[in-house]
């Protein structure tokens, strides 16, 4: 079933079922559009590497066009969409998967390296260049900047009045949805390390940021859990919902779906970079154990050579005594 957005106490959507979670849907022309462009541009770029007869991981297309776009779909279309104004609950998992798990698996794409590989060396690759070299891509993708926008856009958003004006203006709606993949791209993008992006830390830093930051996500989840105000309850009062848990309840399903999601994606995420680190230090030493390799050929190259020229020098001078009687 499809259904317009924006819930109105005379066009509530229909009560929430489990059925009804998985049919009912919405169609939003610019994020369709938006979609199936972002997919179009990389699947371009992965056939413009293929016909030079240059490779691309399958595995990165399906992560960031099915699973990173993919996602970003669900979270706006399906009954994500339709309901996320109207419970609480259910807008919480979409501000997760907009912010956390699209962006993770965006990243995993490389979409970066492939416009790199893809665009050869023309203008609109020194362009993209540029960019990536900027001052303003440099502060924007610094931890001290990236983290403070990824955790304070969620107190700002849930403990002033933001949250309820997103809820009453369509448009904000849209844009706070925008702001959560930026935001979440921003942040997670320079810690995955997989994109020539700026904000590229070493892993025992990326640890870091992510054992200071991540957490946060179960504070303000345990906060909404146990607060005694209802987060836009004026809105959600004239809204008239009759049926599913109470205004109480679903905020405190809502916190408790952050809290466990959160731990969650950190699980992932330090799992994640261990591994990357535990890879680059095998790496690291395959590298020096070349490079020892080719010490010690060119040492032991430079001794026969030594030897030789000794060997030479003493016949010649065999010769010479030779000559002299």
């Amino acid at each position: 079933m499809l259904s317009a957005h924006g819930a109105a106490p005379h066009d509530l959507p229909p009560p929430l079922t489990v059925a009804r979670a998985f049919t009912e849907w919405q169609i939003d022309p610019v994020v369709v559009v938006l979609l199936l462009v972002g997919a179009g541009l990389y699947l371009g770029g992965v056939r413009r590497l293929r016909a030079r007869g240059d490779s691309w991981s399958r595995g990165r297309t399906i992560s960031f066009v099915g699973l990173g776009l993919g996602s970003i779909a669900i979270a706006t279309l399906s009954s994500l969409g339709v309901y996320d104004d109207t419970l609480f609950s259910v807008h919480m998992v979409q501000h997760m998967v907009l912010s956390m798990v699209a962006p993770i698996f965006m990243a995993l794409g490389a979409p970066v390296t492939l416009a790199l590989r893809a665009l050869g060396h023309g203008r609109p690759r020194q362009a993209l260049v540029t960019v990536l070299h900027s001052r303003v891509a440099a502060v924007l993708g610094s931890p001290l900047v990236a983290a403070p926008i990824f955790v304070g856009t969620m107190f700002v958003l849930y403990f002033t009045p933001l949250y309820q004006a997103t809820l009453e203006h369509d448009w904000l709606h849209e844009l706070t949805h925008v702001h959560f993949v930026f935001a979440g791209c921003l942040f997670f993008w320079p810690l995955l390390g997989l994109d020539p992006v700026p904000g590229r830390l070493h892993p025992l830093m990326r640890v870091l940021v992510l054992f200071i930051t991540l957490p946060m996500h179960a504070w303000l989840g345990i906060s909404i859990m146990g607060g005694h105000q209802i987060i836009a309850g004026h809105y959600y009062a004239e809204l008239g919902r009759t049926w599913g848990p109470s205004l109480a309840s679903d905020q405190s399903i809502g916190g408790g779906l952050l809290w466990a999601s959160g731990d969650l994606i950190s699980i992932v995420m330090f799992v994640a970079v261990f591994l990357q680190w535990s890879h680059a230090d095998e790496r690291e030493a395959r590298r020096t154990d070349r490079r020892m390799d080719r010490a010690e050929a060119e040492h032991r190259e430079d001794d026969e050579l030594a030897a030789y020229n000794a060997y030479l020098a003493d016949l010649a001078a065999g010769r010479a005594r030779r000559f002299a009687r």
